[in-house]
């Protein structure tokens, strides 16, 4: 049997994708039933418009709930105190590159997909970026392979 995908989360993400799973079981869906028996009550349901986008909504609703379940039985915890303590990159540090094609220097949050924001800052376990970069440590000089290799040097670690 293969082994189940991890989903990264720092204690903040856990706690949004608990909400987010609470209010879609507890809130959403009862609202999308109740849209479903109003549109039923309409009568036929071969041409009812109102009983074809109840029904869409609930298909989506209830693959979020699966996606949600399924992220919340398989996470792992990223500790943001303990990954500032180590000198390699891992998922939970905050690493300062400088870009030896740009000559620019920036700073990233090395997240779980999930929480991943690149425009903010939070960089997904999963880029090219982080990939060349994780295990590396102060010093090195990493390529990131994708179409135009690129090289970046590890500054700071945090």
């Amino acid at each position: 049997m293969a082994e189940e995908n991890k989903t990264y989360l720092t204690e903040e993400g856990l706690k949004k994708l608990q909400d987010e799973y609470y209010n879609l079981v507890h809130v959403v869906r009862e609202e999308v039933k109740q849209e479903l028996a109003e549109a039923r009550a309409q009568g036929d349901l071969s041409e009812n418009a109102d009983y074809d986008a109840a029904r869409d909504e609930q298909a989506k609703v209830e693959a979020r709930i699966s996606t949600l379940e399924y992220m919340l039985r398989n996470y792992e915890l990223i500790d943001t105190k303990k990954a500032g303590k180590k000198s390699a990159v891992h998922i939970g540090s905050s690493v300062t590159l400088f870009f030896n094609d740009t000559k620019e220097e920036v700073t990233y949050d090395i997240v779980g997909s999930t929480e991943s924001d690149p425009l903010n800052g939070r960089l997904s376990n999963e880029t090219p970026l982080a990939q060349a970069i994780l295990d590396h440590k102060v010093g090195d000089v990493c390529e990131v392979r994708v179409a135009n290799p690129y090289t970046v040097e590890i500054v700071k670690i945090k």
